[in-house]
């Protein structure tokens, strides 16, 4: 993928203004939470390229502030990169670390705890779940104290490490004790966004009782319990959801229709998968996950209806 040249790529160019970095990640941030893909592709290896002149060209006084701004378009990159699974978990792998040391280099804890969890979710891509479930609880528990001093900001990168480490841990143990253990992270993440008091954004992380809600239908999805996770969807706010990113409410999407799917609802599943595209079309067709998903429907349906036909299609897959 072309952002991937960014980490190779050495160009002669005039280091761009902290302010102007900061609008350019800004925009980038949304074009992601926004499902504009290909967008963001297109942003994200210049984004990379000026912020990492800025940090080598920082002075002292700046470099703190410099190293910040690199580690979250690292951590952006390391997003961006995890939405495609297999097809670029190395890669994904790489600008998470890129972000963790960078972070570190920043000196800031919310930016240690922010790239530590998107290492903590490379580790889980890469089946070294237990890694990344002691990765994502060790850093939560270890920066807590420094995180809840830090306001929404912080609260909301606490509570991310525990949903991090929540769905992580239902990757390899779905015995009693690992649900038990899911349950219990979801529940300190739950702490987390109560002391925050409301649904916010901040640091682009969508964190709050509502997210909660979201990562814990996912968890259920995972641990192939669809009728609890559908009742958790029905306990959400709808007005709530409706608010949130159009990538948290399409993955949501996505999510209650595989609940569907296990509870052999077929048609809520199809009903789920033709929502999520209509709010965020690149978040249905270009992921391999969701793609595998809609062939699943199209295996469990004898007779596809033409909705699905012609979603099949715009998938590339044939009906």
């Amino acid at each position: 993928m072309a952002v991937l040249d960014a980490f190779h790529e050495v160009v002669s160019q005039e280091t761009p203004a902290p302010e102007r970095l900061k609008r350019r990640l800004d925009y980038c941030c949304t074009t992601f939470q926004a499902c504009h893909y290909t967008a963001l592709a297109r942003e994200l290896p210049g984004l990379l390229i000026g912020a990492r002149a800025a940090a080598a060209a920082a002075s002292l006084e700046t470099r703190c502030e410099a190293y910040g701004t690199l580690s979250r378009t690292y951590q952006l990159a390391a997003s961006y990169l995890q939405k495609f699974g297999a097809a670029t978990v190395s890669e994904a792998a790489v600008a998470a670390d890129r972000a963790l040391a960078t972070a570190e280099l920043a000196a800031d804890p919310v930016a240690v705890a922010a790239a530590s969890r998107r290492v903590a979710k490379s580790l889980a891509q890469q089946g070294r779940t237990d890694t990344a479930v002691t990765l994502a609880v060790n850093t939560a528990n270890r920066l807590r104290s420094e995180l809840e001093q830090r306001g929404a900001e912080g609260l909301s990168t606490l509570g991310m490490l525990y949903l991090t480490a929540a769905i992580a841990v239902t990757g390899n143990d779905r015995s009693r004790d690992g649900i038990q253990a899911m349950e219990s992270l979801i529940a300190a993440a739950q702490d987390a966004a109560e002391q925050q008091g409301a649904d916010l954004n901040a640091d682009w992380t969508s964190f709050g009782p509502t997210n909660v809600g979201l990562h814990r239908v996912d968890a259920l999805v995972r641990v192939e319990d669809g009728w609890s996770a559908l009742d958790a969807h029905t306990a959400l706010a709808p007005q709530a959801v409706a608010v949130l990113p159009r990538e948290r409410q399409a993955q949501h999407l996505i999510t209650v229709a595989r609940a569907s799917l296990l509870t052999r609802r077929k048609e809520a599943a199809e009903s789920a998968v033709l929502n999520a595209e209509r709010l965020a079309p690149e978040e249905v067709r270009g992921r391999p996950s969701v793609l595998a998903l809609v062939g699943d429907l199209l295996v469990v349906s004898p007779v596809p209806s033409g909705p699905l036909r012609a979603l099949a299609g715009r998938c590339g897959l044939r009906a």
